[in-house]
């Protein structure tokens, strides 16, 4: 099994990643183990605030990169749970249409 995951830094930035095992994911974060991200001491500690598992490694790495393309406001929603909200959120959404 294969995760993808969100955990909110100290600093309440978020990082998205994926794993095959989660909870050893997060130790390595919360150890500065991790990515070079969480690396950084006032990004820590980091708390595990979403997680989806995936059979297959490639779904949850697809995944992973899809989220890291969102804002914070589209993260915040899928953490809360407001999968509706989703498509309004969406970048450039708001944006008025470009007359050509």
């Amino acid at each position: 099994m294969a995760w993808t995951y969100i955990i909110e830094c100290a600093d309440g930035s978020y990082y998205v990643g994926s794993t095959y095992d989660l909870e050893r994911r997060i130790s390595e974060h919360n150890l500065g183990l991790g990515a070079t991200y969480t690396r950084i001491r006032r990004r820590r500690p980091v708390k595990l605030v979403w997680a989806a598992q995936y059979d297959r490694v490639e779904d949850a790495f697809a995944f992973e990169k899809q989220i890291q393309g969102w804002g914070r406001a589209k993260r915040q929603a899928l953490i809360e749970g407001r999968l509706l909200d989703l498509p309004a959120l969406a970048r450039g959404r708001s944006r008025p249409p470009v007359d050509g």
